[in-house]
């Protein structure tokens, strides 16, 4: 890949200052796991008079953890309740199945899951959980049952649960406490149909995610105040039998992107990262000089933005062809230098706590999260990236651990090496509904550990300065989505920045 000037990039307008990390931040989560663990006590002692719990973790905060400890120490509690546990996907509920499985053992936890679940189960949840397709096949001995929330919400299943199990220790509900991860997923419509399942409730999930539905007015015409689409714990921010709190401390990212992860969050009072200055890195192994600066950009941490000119002219401006073979040729001088990532060790003992050791992540290696993934907005964009990805595949000999494509919105709660993204907003001419989300701009930047490069073509900054201003989502959905062109603006103020032009490129 050549263009007519050496890539430069502009120092980010905005960089986060923070002497926070490593076991110094990673505390601040365990002090709120900590306060969680305690008001949970209570809430099932019947000390305190909190009905739910509300756990916010920003993109990467390790949100599982505290999820699965508040599970276990729940199932552990001398009130001796039975535990449902939910989520929107099947995607979501089996390493839950697994995670908690492995610390209460298979005969204490089972996954309820369809027929067609069943028979792509994965060998591991298998193992690791007791796993069920009819409601009378759970034992009586289970703790704790995990079900999608359509599962758990179809027609009857409640009643099935109580006639099969009886009513929980205390109450006429068959669970005396009801867990929901990724909880700001679930549409309101779609919770009022397991409400029933436990009186007390615990959510926990990023707050920065795309909702249910981006919306544009209430189609829920009988309750202004109400939204059947909108997600759930939104309803319970200032509720006075709600106890909230966040998390607040972040695990993904590398130290660059705190700006980028404190622009998502900018309502939150404070933020800060367990990666400490150096702890992530990219060895960009022997490159050509042109695609070697903008690799090096990436390796730094902070968040990169490529504008390209010259490029032929796009199908649509969320279909773009050309700038998508420019991802492509970037691609391949990144696998045929063999570059690696590079991350700090951390302490088993002490959370956070670096080691002075390294591991290196090189592709074709065992690694669970794939090195690098392609995200975009429309599924015919993500055709053509899974095209360029089964291209480098074959060439480089890569597996899906090593690249992906995936839509935005199907990479919800994933983790990567690099990201590799169009700008929702490339080529647009005005800010509509779905371009402008802010949920979906935060989960294209928040999934990346070590390096994001989202590209685009030149105009993105002409855009925000012209384009009609919009209400935003004007019902209190979490993040700030009431000034699209503000929001959009702090954003790429996070970003270094540089203009290449590629038009006599053969």
């Amino acid at each position: 890949m050549e263009h007519k000037e050496a890539s430069h990039f502009a120092d980010p307008l905005v960089v986060a200052n923070s002497s926070v990390h490593h076991e110094e931040a990673a505390v601040l989560n365990s002090r709120v796991a900590d306060e969680a663990s305690v008001e949970l006590a209570d809430m099932l002692s019947g000390v305190s008079p909190m009905e739910r719990m509300l756990l916010k973790a920003a993109a990467g905060a390790g949100k599982s953890y505290a999820l699965k400890r508040l599970v276990v120490e729940a199932a552990q509690h001398p009130r001796d309740e039975r535990i449902a546990v939910t989520a929107f996907t099947n995607k979501q509920v089996r390493p839950l199945a697994i995670s908690l499985g492995e610390s209460l053992g298979k005969n204490a936890v089972a996954l309820l899951a369809s027929k067609a679940a069943y028979d792509e189960m994965p060998a591991e949840v298998l193992e690791s959980a007791t796993v069920v397709t009819s409601t009378k096949d759970l034992p009586n001995t289970v703790k704790v049952v995990i079900a999608t929330v359509a599962r758990f919400g179809a027609m009857g299943e409640i009643k099935r649960l109580r006639d099969h199990f009886g009513a929980a220790t205390y109450g006429a509900n068959p669970f005396g406490l009801l867990f929901v991860d990724e909880a700001w997923q679930i549409a309101h419509h779609l919770f009022d149909k397991v409400t029933k399942l436990a009186p007390l409730w615990v959510g926990v999930g990023d707050v920065g995610q795309l909702p249910p539905l981006e919306i544009g007015e209430n189609p829920w015409r009988g309750d202004p105040g109400y939204n059947p689409y909108r997600a759930w714990p939104t309803d319970y921010n200032k509720d006075p039998r709600t106890w909230s709190k966040e998390l607040p401390a972040v695990w993904r990212p590398a130290v660059g992107h705190l700006a980028l992860w404190r622009a998502f969050y900018p309502e939150w009072e404070s933020l800060d990262c367990v990666a400490g200055p150096g702890d992530r890195s990219i060895d960009i192994g022997s490159m050509d000089e042109d695609p070697a600066a903008i690799w090096q950009q990436v390796g730094t941490g902070v968040p990169t933005l490529l504008e390209v000119d010259g490029l032929p002219q796009p199908e649509a401006a969320d279909i773009d062809l050309p700038l998508m073979g420019l991802v492509e040729a970037l691609l391949e001088e990144f696998f045929a230098a063999e570059a690696s990532l590079i991350s700090a060790v951390y302490d088993n003992d002490v959370s956070g706590r670096s080691t002075g050791t390294w591991e290196t992540t090189r592709p074709r290696g065992e690694h669970m999260d794939p090195m690098v993934t392609i995200l975009a907005t429309r599924n015919q964009s993500v055709d053509d990236a899974i095209e360029a990805v089964e291209r480098l595949q074959k060439k480089y000999d890569l597996t899906d651990r090593d690249i992906v494509a995936s839509t935005v919105d199907s990479w919800q709660g994933q983790t990567n090496g690099i990201t590799v993204a169009i700008h929702p907003l490339n080529g647009a001419t005005d800010l509509d509904a779905f371009n402008s989300a802010f949920g979906r701009l935060a989960v294209t930047c928040t999934r990346a550990t070590h390096g994001l490069l989202i590209v685009t073509r030149p105009g993105l900054d002409q855009l925000l300065a012209a384009a009609p201003a919009r209400p935003g989502t004007p019902f209190g959905e979490p993040g700030t989505r009431q000034l699209p062109r503000q929001t959009h603006a702090r954003i790429l103020a996070t970003f270094a920045r540089s203009t290449i032009d590629v038009s006599d490129d053969e």
